[in-house]
């Protein structure tokens, strides 16, 4: 049994808590369930690789039927373990499930790509029907009274004991799972719980779909050839591609309102209107008073996540978000962001004293604003390490650079990537890869890298199928999941350093999900603490800057030749550089998120409260939260983040630690060191103890110091 947690389809496997429905079926939908039993969605998968997603048979107006139907099935499955007569054992409970509601979560799996990547016709209305119907369902799990009595059962009996590490960690998950999601309350305090958690999902689908909305509609015209001075080539041919794709407008060029989109601009851009605009197309996403407008609804959240709390008997919905994480208690978090925030604070008032002075210098007499940044930050770039980006894109090829990111995996864990042909896919983007170690199959990798109407934006990674090996070896299949803007017909897609970073970020989480060599689907992966499964990805993003990546794999997409080792120096020398604005964006957002989930049952106006908390810890003007609240998906789309963004920062330093293992032996594809990596991080999921992997692979707890000396902030010694 998977217990679903919407949020994960952000970056990982849709794993967490198991699906469960009431089991009255009433006799219109028993004939609805029979015709939806029928539906490919509902099939166990066929094909090669142990079977595939059955892409090309899917039919849009089939989705509702076949939740109905997958619903009763996993209904079924779980009626019969809470029913069994027999006492309860690891063998005929935990095991079973384990393997229940298979039709369900293959079916939710396909879904949530339709709502990532396709959200496209009636996926929208889809949505909003069937995730109160998900969330009910999960909720008459943890409700089950026999069922919960059987884990307890085993959780507080003899067997528990000769269970191995892997198994009683699983039953002790499992009963604690059921615990902090309401199995011990009143039959009046379920009822009121199911109410909350029903009334949530649907306001999480609201949001999503208003942020998407703001996504997919606005957009900045760029009249003339004026509006286009600064702007690299690649960049200008995007935003004609743009332009092109849009019926609604005349203009030549267009800046969509996505990430991807929206950053060169506010870099390279000489056009200080065109920035300005830009920035507050997107900056406003969910902000604008509109139907679009987010305010109310995270006000609705942030009261029924309070109540919720109270009910399951926490202090607040951030205590109760961080008991199974890393971090165990908020205090732990806050205490971190705090180490890091005054640091990187003071350093972002060195940078902008450092654009100020070359905004004065160029006689233009304005003061920075937040979408100068960027702009005057390049400026900075070039004038104290001589480089510019600008000369390092035409290295950055997106295909080499996933070349690269294969030969890397290959290095460290023997995985040889060949694409194939003889599996459908979603989209004529998407592109597959067989993973295989010798002559053992690892798994399938999906990439689909560029940016359409109806996907979101950013970059994320999904589990289409967890690995196990409970009764056989199932092999996982993952995807990566990009923004990129298609440049010219032909010509290769040139992206920023940025975005190669992400791109080995994101990869990293497919290679957590491919080295996965666990026996359960709920440990297996990237099925670990949120604070912990930003690690590997993160530790990941090191592979990109090796001298053998860039020497083989960064070459010029004109004359092939390899990147200068002049322009390489100049990269590792500014490697801090900008570390204020990348900390202080990012910390931001984390803070804003934890004190909005340890506000309690308070009423909140989420732009008066974003403004005040950002006042009161001394935000500089110059900069804005990477993700302002109105548009915060990881945190109001669903419950995924929420009181758990700081989980990036609490990673990295588990990473900056890491890291120094490698750089310690000389080399990042040091053999000795990548087998414990392997052994100890990447392949164990939820196995053991997160601390107990790192502390395996590390030979010791993490060293905070380690993430001051990675963003070249100072430490202080006592």
């Amino acid at each position: 049994m998977k217990l679903l947690d919407s949020a994960n389809r952000l970056l990982i496997p849709l794993v967490g808590l198991g699906l469960l429905v009431t089991s009255s079926i009433t006799n219109a939908q028993e004939n609805t369930v029979n015709r939806g039993e029928n539906s490919v969605l509902l099939k166990e998968w066929d094909g090669p690789y142990g079977g595939v997603p059955p892409w090309k048979s899917i039919r849009i107006d089939d989705f509702q039927r076949a939740f109905d139907a997958a619903i009763a099935m996993s209904t079924a499955d779980i009626d019969a373990i809470a029913n069994n007569p027999e006492p309860a054992t690891f063998a005929n409970t935990i095991i079973p499930m384990e393997k229940s509601g298979q039709a369900l979560d293959r079916l939710d799996r396909l879904f949530g790509v339709h709502q990532s990547n396709l959200n496209v016709g009636a996926i929208p209305d889809i949505e909003k029907a069937v995730m109160p119907l998900l969330s009910k369902h999960a909720d008459s799990i943890t409700q089950n009274e026999k069922l919960f009595q059987r884990i307890a059962d085993i959780y507080e009996g003899d067997e528990m004991k000769s269970l191995n590490e892997a198994q009683q960690r699983l039953v002790e998950k499992q009963y604690k799972d059921f615990v902090r999601r309401g199995a011990k309350l009143s039959t009046e305090e379920k009822a009121k719980l199911s109410a909350i958690n029903t009334r949530l999902a649907g306001l999480f689908t609201q949001f999503s779909q208003n942020v998407l909305a703001d996504e997919g509609g606005p957009f900045t015209e760029v009249a003339d050839e004026s509006g286009l001075q600064g702007l690299p080539p690649s960049v200008v041919d995007a935003m004609a591609a743009a332009a092109a794709e849009r019926d609604e407008t005349d203009a030549k060029w267009v800046v969509n309102n996505t990430r991807s989109s929206m950053e060169p601009v506010l870099t390279y851009s000489q056009d200080r209107g065109l920035r300005e605009q830009v920035w507050r197309t997107y900056y406003n996403r969910g902000d604008n008073g509109d139907a679009q407008d987010n305010n109310e609804i995270i006000a609705a959240i942030l009261k029924l996540r309070a109540e919720r709390a109270k009910l399951l008997g926490y202090e607040t919905h951030a205590h109760w978000r961080l008991e199974p994480q890393m971090a165990k208690t908020p205090e732990n978090a806050m205490n971190l962001m705090l180490q890091i925030w005054p640091k990187a604070v003071a350093r972002v008032k060195e940078e902008v004293a450092d654009m100020q002075a070359i905004a004065d210098a160029e006689g233009s007499q304005i003061t920075i604003e937040p979408w100068d940044y960027r702009y005057y930050a390049e400026k900075v770039r070039k004038a104290k390490y001589d480089l510019d980006f600008n000369d390092v894109k035409p290295y950055l090829q997106m295909e080499k650079l996933r070349e690269g990111m294969m030969w890397a995996a290959g290095q460290l864990y023997g995985f040889e990537f060949e694409q194939i042909t003889d599996v459908p896919v979603y989209h004529p983007d998407v592109r597959v890869w067989k993973v295989t170690r010798g002559d053992e199959l690892v798994g399938l990798w999906y990439f689909d890298p560029y940016a359409r109407r109806g996907k979101r934006s950013g970059a994320w990674m999904n589990a289409y199928r967890p690995q196990e090996n409970i009764d056989e070896v199932i092999a996982p299949i993952v995807s990566n999941n990009s923004n990129f803007v298609k440049g010219k017909p032909g010509e290769p897609v040139l992206i920023s350093w940025d975005d190669a970073v992400t791109m080995f970020h994101e990869f990293g989480h497919a290679l957590h999900g491919l080295c996965s060599d666990c026996n359960y689907p709920t440990q297996s992966g990237t099925s670990v603490a949120r604070d912990y499964v930003e690690f590997p990805s993160q530790l990941n993003e090191h592979w990109l800057s090796t001298p053998e990546v860039l020497a083989n794999f960064a070459v010029h997409y004109q004359t092939g030749e390899p990147i200068p080792k002049e322009l390489l120096d100049k990269i590792e020398k500014a490697s801090t550089f900008n570390q204020g604005f990348q900390t202080v964006e990012y910390l931001a957002s984390a803070l804003i998120d934890m004190k909005l989930h340890l506000a309690g049952d308070v009423t909140i106006d989420p732009d008066q409260f974003e403004r005040d908390t950002l006042a009161e810890l001394g935000m500089p003007k110059e900069i804005v939260m990477r993700h302002r609240t109105p548009q915060f998906n990881h945190i109001f789309a669903s419950d995924g983040y929420s009181a758990g963004y700081y989980s990036y920062l609490w990673s990295d330093a588990l990473t900056a630690d890491a890291a120094e293992v490698f750089e310690d032996s000389g080399t990042y594809y040091d053999k000795e060191v990548a087998k414990s990596l392997y052994d100890n991080i990447f392949s164990v999921g939820d196995t053991i103890d997160p601390a107990e992997g790192f502390r395996r692979f590390r030979g010791r707890d993490v060293d905070t110091k380690a993430l001051l000396r990675k963003r070249g902030f100072p430490i202080d010694e006592k």
